[in-house]
This record gives C-alpha cells, sequence and structure tokens, in this order.
C-alpha cells in the first residue's frame, strides 16, 4: 500500500496540489513513409494502415514520449532493463518511438550493434555510431536472420499487437540461443489503496473507456499472468517477473514515489488525449467533442489531491534455451 503524505490530506476542501505546497505548472526514407494521417488536431501514422496504431506521430507526442522514458527510468530505478545482460553484441528494440531507449542502450553498451524499429520514422539522426533505426511493421514475418539478437525488448507496445502469439515466435526465432527477451507493459488500470477514487471517478472513466476500445479491438491490456505465459508457452526458461506503482500525482508520502506521481502529472498533460482521442473516436465511435471532453475531465482529475490513484508497470523476460551438446 502506497501511503499518502499527510500534507495532501490537509484541506480537503480544496482539490489542487498547490494548497499542499506542491508546485505542479508546466511550463533515409520514401516520401510514401513521411505520409501521415491528420485527426482532431493531431498527426498519426498511416503507412501501414491507420488501424496499426491509435496514438499520434507528432512532435508534441514525441515529447511525451521522452517524458515517459524519464518516468520509466526512475520507476525501474533507473534500470533500463532487467534482463542479466554480459557484452551483448546486437540488441534489437521493437517499438522505439523516439529511439530514446535504443539511444541510451548504445551508449550503456558500446560493444554492441543496437537497431530500433519502428512504425514511423520519428527518430533523430544525430545517435550513436553504434545505434540505427529502420521503419518496420513487427506484425508482420520479421525480415531478421534467426539466432541474430543477443537482446530483444518491448516496450509500451500491447496497443498496437494484434498477435502476441506471432510477435512471441518472431522473438523467439531471432535471438541466439542463451540470449533474453523482455516485455514491459502498461497494465492500464486506475488502482487505489484508500477508497478515494469511487467507480464515477472521471480518471477511472476514461481508463474503462480505454479498455474497452482495446478489447475491441481485439488487443486488451495484458496482465503479468499472461505475458508470464507467452514466454512460458514459446519455450523460454528462468522466466521473471516485476512489477511497480506508479502514482498519479505527488500525493505519495515516500519522497521516490512522490517526485515520480509528480512526473506522472506532468505527463498527464498530453497523456489522456494521445492514448484516448483515436481510440474513443475510431473504435467507440464517440463524436471528438464528447471524446475530448472524456479526456479532459481525466486530467483534470489527475490534478486532484485529493484522488490517490496510481497505475502499475510490468516487465517480464525469459531467456533462450541454449544450445544441447
Amino acid at each position: 500500500m502506497i501511503e499518502v503524505d499527510p500534507t495532501v490530506l490537509e484541506n480537503p476542501r480544496d482539490d489542487d496540489y498547490d494548497s499542499s505546497g506542491y508546485d505542479t505548472s508546466t511550463a533515409s526514407l520514401t516520401s510514401s513513409v513521411n505520409q501521415y494521417v491528420f485527426e482532431n488536431g493531431r498527426r498519426y501514422h498511416s503507412y501501414y494502415g491507420t488501424d496499426k496504431y491509435l496514438m499520434p506521430t507528432d512532435e508534441k507526442e514525441q515529447d511525451r514520449l521522452d517524458l515517459h522514458h524519464e518516468i520509466m527510468r526512475l520507476a525501474w530505478d533507473d534500470k533500463l532493463h532487467e534482463a542479466p545482460l554480459s557484452e551483448p553484441h546486437r540488441i534489437l528494440d521493437i517499438g522505439t518511438g523516439t529511439g530514446i531507449w535504443a539511444i541510451e542502450m548504445a551508449d550503456n553498451y558500446p560493444m554492441a550493434e543496437v537497431t530500433g524499429t519502428d512504425l514511423s520514422p520519428i527518430q533523430p539522426n544525430w545517435v550513436p555510431a553504434n545505434c540505427r533505426f529502420e521503419v518496420d511493421d513487427a506484425m508482420l514475418n520479421w525480415t531478421f536472420k534467426e539466432d541474430s539478437f543477443d537482446f530483444i525488448h518491448g516496450r509500451n507496445i500491447c496497443s498496437g499487437v494484434s498477435d502476441w502469439n506471432h510477435l512471441i515466435s518472431e522473438m523467439m526465432r531471432c535471438t541466439v540461443p542463451g540470449g533474453h527477451v523482455e516485455l514491459c507493459e502498461n497494465a492500464i488500470t486506475a488502482s487505489c489503496d484508500d477508497g478515494s477514487v469511487k467507480p464515477d471517478n472521471p480518471a477511472k472513466v476514461y481508463i474503462d473507456h480505454l479498455r474497452a476500445a482495446l478489447t475491441k479491438m481485439g488487443r486488451p491490456p495484458p496482465d503479468l499472468e499472461f505475458m508470464k505465459s507467452l514466454l512460458e508457452k514459446a519455450g523460454f526458461e528462468d522466466i521473471k517477473v516485476f512489477q511497480v506503482k506508479e502514482p498519479m500525482g505527488p500525493w505519495p508520502k515516500d519522497p521516490r514515489l512522490k517526485r515520480l506521481g509528480a512526473m506522472v502529472l506532468l505527463h498527464s498533460d498530453t497523456s489522456f488525449e494521445s492514448y484516448g482521442m483515436a481510440a474513443f473516436t475510431r473504435i467507440l465511435g464517440m463524436e471528438p467533442d464528447k471524446a475530448r471532453e472524456m479526456c479532459e475531465a481525466a486530467r483534470l482529475a489527475a490534478r486532484n489531491k485529493n484522488y490517490h490513484m496510481y497505475g502499475q508497470y510490468y516487465r517480464v523476460y525469459g531467456r533462450k534455451p541454449a544450445v544441447k551438446q
């Protein structure tokens, strides 16, 4: 259970964090690959099909992704991965986004060649010499040879995964014997330990609708047991599971969780819209104004210090069996 900071509980009639003394203000590709579709003021992927990925790809979203990477660093004690790596030669990052994880891995493992793949070419040009990016759809048959990578990583990719069995099969095929695969996913839940978040809380209502949209697409958010079973059924060994809590707002008493919550609150300024607009309008058939209203209500609820919500993130890794002698 996450303990609430007593100062947050003071002045319950005030719903903003300012009242508790906390400041939350914020101040080489073909032209077809760079084609996008614009909806509701945002830019979305279209090259592999608009149904492939429901979140924006514009500069605003890229800033959000980079901020979320820093949230992940703090949540996971500054560890980019849990799998035990020792001088890996080749690393693959599926759904690399802005490429920030791949770039940092290239810096941390200069002996390795790090490849990041994504549906959209939104990665920077200036990267370490041992890092490169490719535009690719992980839901298609991979072009990589068997036993190519010492480590394959995927983070926050569930909303774009239409066939987990295919994805894990390709991961297994392309991992070297003795190499590792690791997944990191958001549970997409609004948890609460003290009863301050009711079923009609706008943030919880938003989460419920987002889960409904993803489920309707055939891409329900995976839980820890599902992720573990994926690796087990594929034949991976030495599977380890991990989870962390991600408070929504600086309401926890614990200093590290308070800092994490503050970063999540900043992230929420754009995350509700990023996750929700296409999912609500395309999948659930909402009118754009109603969808935007739901996103904004959730954003405001996240900023209410009297609601002590948190989400959960999961990490699972497994090792491909070594070749038998």
